[in-house]
């Protein structure tokens, strides 16, 4: 499998030609090329994480693709007249090559003033973790890749490099990034580095475009 980073949040999933996308928002790059995707998952109903007009792009070209998130997601993409398919934390999906696993189930809290909606974090064919926007933790599970959170109004960067010690994984990656600058990006990754170094991991500092393999 090979994953790409694309801006901010989002990422693509290929294996054999079948696609996965997590997560394309409004600071990502309209998604023009997608062919092959058999599935979308949406972590949350920020619209930094999903548009309508990025799910209808995918959709467009792929009609039979299926498209999964929490109650809020489901709810807002109705209003659309796109369907969205229901998950929760414990939910298992297989979609052609792509086991998906959910964990969490709420969003971090960014200020008491804002009300706490639902967020699912996926784990993909238990090897790729990215938990949207929350910490949660996927118990029971060795990750091989993390998806951590760079920069965002709900965290502060300690908090970020806890998370990654927690999880431990083997290696991992930024994520939600768009609110940084150059120098807050460069800051970012230093701290997340020394993070996945702490548990033995391998810091891979990707900017979107960047691929690896798992």
């Amino acid at each position: 499998m090979r994953v790409t980073k694309l801006e901010h949040a989002a990422l693509v999933v290929e294996h054999s030609g079948d696609r996965l996308f997590i997560d394309p928002g409004k600071f990502t790059t309209p998604i023009t090329e997608a062919s092959g995707a058999l599935a979308v998952v949406i972590t949350h109903l920020h619209d930094d994480h999903w548009t309508p007009e990025q799910l209808a792009r995918i959709g467009e070209r792929n009609p039979d693709v299926r498209v999964f998130g929490p109650k809020g997601v489901v709810e807002a993409a109705a209003d659309t007249g796109i369907a969205v398919e229901r998950v929760e934390p414990g939910d298992a999906v297989e979609v052609g090559p792509f086991r998906l696993r959910f964990f969490g189930g709420s969003h971090a809290v960014i200020h008491p003033s804002i009300p706490v909606i639902d967020n699912v974090g996926v784990l993909v064919d238990d090897a790729l973790y990215y938990a949207g926007d929350s910490f949660a933790v996927p118990e029971g599970v060795e990750v091989d890749v993390l998806a951590a959170p760079a920069g965002a109004p709900w965290m502060k960067i300690s908090e970020a490099m806890d998370y990654v010690m927690a999880v431990r994984p083997k290696r991992a990656f930024p994520t939600h990034e768009m609110v940084l600058s150059r120098a807050g990006k460069e800051l970012s990754n230093a701290r997340l580095a020394w993070a996945t170094e702490q548990v033995g991991g391998e810091y891979l500092a990707l900017e979107p475009g960047d691929s690896f393999d798992l």
